[in-house]
């Protein structure tokens, strides 16, 4: 899953809450210059009963109990391919890249899987050669021939990536 700003950014402000509300005395005081690095190498505050616990125990006041009273569902392994698609998609959007472009009306599309489409609208922009797009299709018009491929007229298509 890739990482955008929307969650970098409240991520990073949350951590710096965090560190913030940790580094100050209880009545709102200055942090404390008694910080001294523990074997680990992370620092220990002058007074806390947990620091440098190196034991694998919970800190004091907290117990050992697991976080929920109930186990996780297993989910088992499948025993055969999916019947149906597991992603469904519209049948009247097509995504692919043009084997032949130009100002139209007339263009080719190739899709990953290879099926080859016949597409015809006029006015739908000039995108080159090669040129990855999203079209959005109808049935096509019985009077055009844009020469090979499954025949499909242009409703709405724009350029991919």
């Amino acid at each position: 899953m890739p990482t955008t700003i929307r969650t970098r950014a409240p991520a990073a402000c949350l951590a710096a809450l965090l560190a913030l509300a940790g580094c100050g005395e209880p009545d709102g005081g200055a942090v404390t210059a008694d910080q001294r690095p523990t074997a680990t190498g992370s620092p220990t505050v002058a007074g806390d009963a947990t620091a440098g616990n190196a034991t694998g125990q919970p800190p004091v006041g907290r117990t050992g109990e697991a976080l929920s009273p109930t186990d996780p569902p297993l989910i088992g392994t499948p025993t055969a391919p999916p019947r149906h698609p597991t992603e469904l998609r519209k049948t009247n959007v097509l995504a692919g890249r043009l084997s032949q472009g130009g100002s139209g009306p007339c263009y080719t599309l190739v899709t990953d899987d290879g099926r080859e489409y016949a597409l015809h609208g006029a006015d739908k922009g000039t995108f080159a050669t090669g040129t990855w797009v999203r079209v959005t299709t109808a049935p096509a018009t019985a009077e055009v021939d844009c020469g090979p491929g499954i025949p499909v007229s242009i409703l709405k298509m724009s350029q991919v990536g």
